[in-house]
């Protein structure tokens, strides 16, 4: 009876406009107060495990709506991002990107509901399946390679993703752009590998939660890797920039990135070294090393990324609207900026550092601020690329005017004292 309603108000159901099943929301109620009747230890190491399945998909969900808002403030005050990025005239609109965001929103909660659900009604194969499918329908809709989900952007992505992975060719403006983003999403990646691991290890709804020492477990030497790799993609594009272009600036930004690996790597160490060596040794090291990484990446930001030296003029919409009144021209955007960067740069370390995610909800947290914080910085270091690109031409045309008026000084051949 119940698949019956169900199918019934499928059918009925409005295509434009999607309403959760109130079947789906008394099951999601059954199941959360079954996993609520568990003892408390059994529950929390439950939770956390469900939690790591899903939270990477649930802050990439986050990240796309962001973007979607970053690209409608660009709309609004003719930022002309697809120049910027060198995008094709098919690329994806704020309002493309938000169907995106929407469906991931439904889908992503809906199987962490089936799995709890199934979980607690004792079908663990069945709750086993749930990510796996999930993880499975994202690869797909990624790589298929006929013209349905946007395939113009999704290869461009792809493609973006490659030349981070291998720098052999000139970096654009959007390889470093993206690989900047996926820095945030580090703690993003380190889930998706410890995912993915149990899911290849058949450790999905077992009792391997309790070993922190397995090959999936928390204390495993993967975890620093895949923390490391975006920063290591970025500093090979900082070294391949300086080959191309000699530009010194490009070093130091390479040193920026390489600040986090003493941050991974000590903290890593943790788990691999006695007790009283950690804390008069490497504790110690790897406080320093956090500050160093906070106050360069700080610096970077507000000298280098962003151009503080007027208001910016991303807030300043074509037509009125009461956001542009809100933050166009106001100091206060500047000082919640600026102050917001440096605690949120600061607390980062606590996401890179593998001895402090105990605390997942805690984690979680830190990194969801993260990303607003990339939020953020998209704004400042996409106008500072655009006001470049608009400083280029002008340079041009001066530099092109003098040298006219140069030859006919020097073509000239009367000259009046």
């Amino acid at each position: 009876m119940e698949a019956d309603d169900l199918k019934s108000t499928m059918l009925t159901m409005n295509p434009t406009v999607i309403v959760p099943s109130p079947i789906l929301l008394w099951r999601s109620k059954i199941g959360w107060d079954s996993v609520m009747r568990m003892s408390a230890d059994v529950r929390d190491l439950f939770l956390y495990e469900a939690f790591l399945y899903y939270n990477p998909l649930l802050l990439v969900t986050m990240m796309v709506w962001l973007w979607g808002i970053n690209l409608w403030f660009f709309s609004q005050s003719n930022v002309n991002y697809a120049k910027i990025f060198e995008l094709d005239q098919n690329h994806l609109t704020h309002h493309e990107i938000w169907k995106c965001a929407t469906w991931m929103t439904i889908v992503v909660p809906t199987s962490m509901t089936a799995y709890l659900y199934l979980y607690s009604c004792g079908e663990v194969s069945l709750a086993a399946s749930q990510p796996v499918l999930l993880y499975l329908a994202v690869v797909i809709i990624l790589v298929f390679p006929f013209e349905i989900f946007y395939l113009s952007s999704r290869f461009f992505l792809l493609r973006t993703l490659w030349r981070i992975v291998v720098p052999l060719q000139a970096i654009t403006f959007a390889d470093f752009f993206v690989a900047d983003i996926l820095t945030s999403m580090s703690k993003v990646f380190s889930d998706l590998e410890r995912s993915v691991c149990r899911m290849i290890h058949r450790q999905v709804a077992t009792i391997a939660w309790f070993e922190a020492d397995s090959v999936c477990g928390s204390h495993s030497v993967a975890i620093p890797v895949v923390l490391v790799l975006p920063y290591l993609f970025r500093l090979f594009q900082c070294l391949r920039q300086y080959k191309d272009t000699g530009e010194k600036a490009t070093l130091l930004n390479a040193l920026k990135y390489s600040t986090a690996v003493p941050v991974i790597c000590l903290s890593a160490l943790k788990y691999h070294v006695f007790p009283d060596k950690w804390t008069n040794v490497y504790r110690p090291l790897w406080l320093l090393s956090s500050v160093m990484n906070s106050s360069y990446s700080f610096y970077w930001d507000v000298k280098r990324d962003w151009n503080l030296s007027t208001f910016t003029r991303i807030f300043k919409f074509n037509r009125p609207h009461f956001l542009s009144h809100l933050l166009y021209g106001q100091k206060w955007v500047y000082v919640w900026v600026l102050g917001s960067n440096l605690i949120l740069r600061c607390t980062w370390t606590y996401k890179l550092s593998a001895h402090l995610r105990h605390n997942y909800l805690t984690v979680f947290a830190i990194t969801a601020l993260e990303i607003f914080r990339r939020f953020q910085w998209i704004f400042f270091r996409v106008e500072n690329e655009w006001s470049k690109m608009n400083l280029k031409p002008n340079v041009h045309i001066s530099m092109s005017t003098l040298s006219t008026e140069e030859d006919k000084l020097l073509n000239s051949s009367s000259h009046d004292v």
